[in-house]
């Protein structure tokens, strides 16, 4: 039996699937005892939403970097599967661990989890403690001065850098001890993360390499380049945007870390974009945090009453597969199948799309989105949907609709992107590219699903009806 002094501490990972910049795991290595790593794969949709799959496919190799990189540490990494109470109670019981160290997440189910874990153990003698390791600010130090959540971006944003600068990265601890005593622990395979018959994956190998080392690389290559960010981040065509958001989701790359590499210390347009798309992070997370269901509810109920269509394979279906008959809107599309990502811009034509011209409610849109996308998390891929469809605390107005003919021909005026991912138009000249049904030689490519000024036009109808 270990001395008391020599009894463990247990890191419990969630959503920070990193050894740098990990306030839990620099938490467990100052207090000088072994260390135990876990990861409980918990599928409760009443903590946490499962996870789709290509955001099964990332967590699978992270988790291989994560043991591996644990492992250079001499920590050993345990996976379990199922309710994260009993299994840590389990691990906890095994090693007779005396502390026990997270991450904060925020969603509700999560909070509550959190909360049980935490008091349940504090009352049976254990040092629990959670830290604030995936943001920049915690949702309940930015509120207005009655303490309610902000509903408007701007007003968020300058409360928040008003509030001080983020804290510096840790570094990686070092002279840590791991635990060597027996715990059982899951084979990573035996979870059925990675896609089988089919493997659809291929396109996902090939344009990512998930885990911390990968994240460290395309922060590098994201600084470098950060000039071209600036100028040219709207244009699809271009490798000009950071590619970070799933490094982000899964904690590979802690957003202290991006502000201190790309923000921190610097000026210029440049940065400054940048340091707002992590603020839109962050207020995204303060919506999750102060709203239960941000997938699943309007968050201005008078969008309950939006007479939406009923889909079939011939709007959804078209949509999902990237043969809607709209260029941009299928490159994008098709783009997000392949390789599990999407550009920024586009994000927002393809839903735009969805919700404005085929009617269609943006719940079945941000759902697919929550399946196909690496970086898909509970609070951006929900609240960005909302944002798009005007459902939001803070949106584009309804009657915003973004034209794909018009966005083509805006930020992808050569069409090198349709060209990239819309094999049946690579032969058009850039003139003819965005509207291919006013050209012969489109070979294969079908008309366009829906007239677009028709449908702006039914849309702005239908949403006058619910104001009314």
């Amino acid at each position: 039996m270990p001395t008391p002094t020599r009894r463990p501490s247990i890191v419990w990972f969630r959503d920070d699937l990193r050894i740098a910049d990990n306030p839990a795991l620099s938490a467990a290595a100052d207090r000088g005892a072994p260390v135990v790593a876990a990861f409980v794969l918990d599928d409760d949709p009443a903590v946490s939403r499962p996870r789709g799959g290509a955001s099964r496919w990332w967590l699978h190799h992270s988790l291989t970097a994560l043991s591996r990189d644990l492992g250079a540490l001499g920590i050993p990494l345990v996976l379990r599967r199922g309710n994260a109470d009993s299994e840590l109670d389990e691990v906890i019981r095994t090693t007779d661990a005396s502390a026990l160290f997270w991450n904060r997440r925020y969603g509700m189910g999560e909070r509550r989890q959190d909360a049980r874990i935490k008091g349940s153990w504090r009352a049976q003698g254990l040092d629990v403690r959670s830290f604030d390791g995936s943001l920049l600010h915690e949702p309940w130090t930015v509120v207005k001065d009655d303490g309610s959540a902000y509903e408007v971006f701007s007003a968020f944003w300058r409360a928040a850098r008003a509030s001080g600068q983020p804290r510096t990265p840790l570094p990686t601890p070092s002279g840590v001890e791991g635990w060597t005593g027996e715990l059982s622990s899951d084979m990573l395979d035996t979870w059925g993360l990675l896609p089988r018959n089919p493997d659809w994956a291929e396109g996902l190998r090939a344009e990512w390499t998930p885990g911390e080392a990968g994240g460290a690389l395309r922060l590098a290559d994201f600084a470098d380049r950060l000039p071209e960010y600036g100028e040219h981040r709207d244009e699809p065509g271009l490798d000009a945007s950071s590619r970070l958001s799933p490094h982000l989701r899964f904690g590979e790359v802690s957003p202290h870390q991006a502000w201190d590499h790309i923000v921190a210390g610097q000026s210029g347009s440049a940065s400054e974009r940048f340091a707002n798309e992590l603020g839109w992070r962050e207020f995204n997370y303060s919506l999750l945090f102060s709203h239960e269901d941000l997938a699943g509810e309007n968050l201005r109920r008078d969008f309950d009453r939006m007479p939406w269509q009923s889909p079939t394979d011939d709007d959804l279906g078209r949509w999902q597969r990237g043969e809607t008959g709209l260029p941009l809107v299928d490159a994008g599309m098709r783009q997000l199948w392949t390789s599990g990502w999407m550009h920024n811009r586009v994000r927002m034509v393809t839903a735009s799309f969805l919700i404005k011209n085929l009617h269609i409610d943006w719940r079945l849109g941000e759902q697919w989105f929550w399946d196909t996308l690496v970086d898909a998390d509970a609070a951006n891929n929900a609240a960005n949907w909302q944002w798009v469809a005007g459902s939001g605390v803070d949106s584009a107005p309804f009657f915003r609709v973004f034209n794909p003919v018009t966005q083509s021909k805006k930020f992808d005026p050569d069409g090198r992107y349709i060209k990239q991912w819309v094999a049946e138009l690579r032969d058009l000249d850039a003139k003819t590219i965005h509207e291919p049904w006013n050209a012969l030689g489109s070979a294969g490519y079908p008309a366009p699903a829906i007239d677009l000024k028709q449908s702006r036009a039914e849309a702005l109808a239908a949403f006058e009806s619910i104001r009314s």
